[in-house]
C-alpha cells in the first residue's frame, strides 16, 4: 500500500500571537510553530515579532520556533508607567524561556534584541545552544541625536496630533530599513503604535534607552558560553 504521507509536503507554519502569559511587566502575547530544536526569535525596535512573519514558515520545516512580542511592543500589554527598558526586556527574555520551559535554545536576536538576549545570557545564567546577533545593539554609542531629543521630551511628544503622531512612527520605521517594504507589512508594524495606549509606549521607549543597560555586558563579552555568530 502506498504511504501517502511519505512523501507529503510539510505544513507551512505562520505567524500568529494566540498565546498569553502574564510576566512581572505585564501579559504578554506569543506564539510557536513547527518542530524539532528550540529558537527563540528576539525582536528590535520599532518593530514587533511581526517582523520574523516571513522567515517563520522556512524555519519552523528545522525548529520548534517561539517569538513573542516584547512588553510595550507590539500586541503584548502597554500601560501607564510600564517598565520597559533593556533591563526590563532583559529579566522578561529570561521570563519566556523559564515559562516556555527551555533549557539551552538557539537564539536569534535582532537590533535591541542583541542588548535583550545578552543580558539574558550574561546576567541572568540563560544557556543557549547557538546566538545570532543580527544588526544588533550591543556597544556604546548608540541611538541618535533625535532619539536623544525624544527622550528629554517625551511629554512633548506623547500628545501630539494623531496625523503627526502617524507620520513620525512612519518615518522612523521607514529610516531604519535597507530595502523598502510592501505597505502591508509597514502598515502591520506601524498599527500596534497608532492606539492611545501605544502612542504613550513609542515614546517611552526613548525616555527608558539607556546606555548604562549595555555598558553593565560590554565587559563579559569573552563570557559569552555558546557558538555565535554576528550578522
Amino acid at each position: 500500500m502506498l504511504d501517502h504521507n511519505k512523501h507529503a509536503i510539510p505544513k507551512v507554519m505562520t505567524w500568529h500571537l494566540n498565546n498569553q502569559t502574564f510576566s512581572p511587566a505585564g501579559r504578554i502575547a506569543w506564539g510557536s510553530a513547527g518542530s524539532g530544536p528550540a529558537l527563540v526569535l528576539a525582536h528590535g525596535w520599532p518593530w514587533s515579532s511581526y517582523s520574523w512573519h516571513r522567515i517563520i514558515p522556512s524555519l519552523s520545516r528545522h525548529f520548534t520556533v517561539y517569538w513573542y512580542d516584547m512588553p510595550g511592543y507590539g500586541q503584548s500589554e502597554m500601560y501607564p508607567d510600564q517598565p520597559s527598558g533593556l533591563d526590563t526586556q532583559g529579566e522578561i527574555f529570561a521570563f519566556m524561556l523559564a515559562h516556555w520551559g527551555l533549557d539551552q535554545p538557539h537564539v536569534l536576536a535582532h537590533d535591541f534584541g542583541g542588548a535583550t538576549t545578552l543580558r539574558a545570557h550574561l546576567l541572568h545564567g540563560c544557556d543557549y545552544a547557538s546566538f545570532i546577533l543580527m544588526n544588533v545593539v550591543a556597544m556604546r554609542p548608540w541611538g541618535s541625536d533625535f532619539f536623544d531629543h525624544v527622550g528629554k521630551h517625551v511629554n512633548v511628544f506623547q500628545v501630539l496630533p494623531q496625523h503627526i503622531h502617524e507620520a513620525i512612527v512612519r518615518a522612523y520605521i521607514s529610516g531604519a530599513l535597507v530595502r523598502e517594504l510592501e505597505a502591508t507589512d509597514i502598515d502591520a508594524l506601524v498599527q500596534p503604535w497608532l492606539s492611545n495606549e501605544g502612542r504613550v509606549s513609542f515614546y517611552r521607549q526613548f525616555a527608558q534607552a539607556d546606555e548604562r543597560f549595555t555598558a553593565e555586558v560590554e565587559p563579559m563579552f569573552a563570557d559569552l558560553r555558546c557558538p555565535t555568530r554576528i550578522l
